[in-house]
């Protein structure tokens, strides 16, 4: 079973920096067709410009909270390249909020902006999967969520992201059910601490926190961003041809030692 993605299309979300930038910059290198879809156009525009874009990539910019945005880059997507065969919904928020303050507590923000704008894209994508699979073999397409170990511990400061993200986690399972029988496939990967860039801020306005971060990682090390494309390529390939419903935890050990104290990001 090959872990080709060459000529495969991909949209990534949450992709003009870090993790999902490294994940649409891996998708391209290795040949597939990639749009770039974020809502900092200024931001893609920097990192995607002219030197970038060309034959096998594009970028969209725009607010996916909205559904209308979702059609547009559904239909920008089927423009540049006539189909849509992975979708990676890589857009998220982290907010340290407190979660006794009902006024405060950011979990009607993550979910709209974590959970419910993934749902809508995913189901939009998934019938343009199903529309353009005309054979009845082989696999229809794959979608790929970016979860968090935040999702199982208890971090009360991330309370609201740590319900939106175990929300994406069944939407993943409950997906995967429905569209098996389409021959689509819904994965997940958790992941622990990656160096995205919401990550190198904190690092740089707190020096002790990478030790904190290593010291409850088995091990000890941040992981590097290529480090879960590579993870998220392996869900999007048909090498995973078999696997589907499964939320993968890329974390270098951390949730084996479990520490409620422990960073979860």
């Amino acid at each position: 079973m090959s872990f080709s993605i060459a000529g495969k299309t991909a949209i990534v979300t949450g992709a003009a920096n870090g993790i999902g930038l490294a994940i649409g910059r891996h998708f391209a290198a290795r040949g597939a067709n990639v749009v770039f879809a974020d809502i900092d156009e200024a931001r893609l525009l920097d990192e995607l410009g002219p030197n970038e874009e060309g034959k096998n990539t594009r970028y969209f910019a725009g607010d996916l909270r909205e559904k209308l945005t979702i059609a547009n880059l559904l239909s920008a997507t089927i423009d540049a390249f006539d189909q849509v065969d992975i979708l990676v919904n890589g857009a998220r928020q982290i907010v340290s909020a407190d979660p006794l303050d009902p006024d405060k507590d950011c979990v009607e923000l993550l979910l709209q902006q974590n959970f419910i704008s993934a749902l809508r894209l995913s189901q939009l994508v998934a019938k343009r999967m199903m529309k353009q699979s005309r054979d009845g073999e082989g696999p229809a397409g794959s979608i790929v969520n970016l979860s968090s170990i935040a999702a199982r511990t208890a971090h009360p400061d991330l309370m609201a992201y740590s319900i939106s993200i175990a929300a994406l986690d069944q939407m993943t399972r409950s997906l995967a059910v429905a569209l098996a029988p389409q021959r689509i496939r819904v994965n997940a990967v958790a992941f622990g601490s990656v160096m995205s860039a919401s990550l190198k801020e904190t690092l740089r306005e707190n020096s002790d926190y990478r030790e904190d971060i290593e010291g409850h990682t088995p091990l000890a090390r941040i992981a590097a961003p290529s480090e879960l494309a590579e993870a998220v390529q392996y869900l999007a390939c048909d090498a995973s041809g078999f696997m589907t419903g499964q939320v993968m935890t890329v974390d270098g050990g951390r949730t084996l030692l479990d520490p409620v104290s422990a960073p979860a990001h």
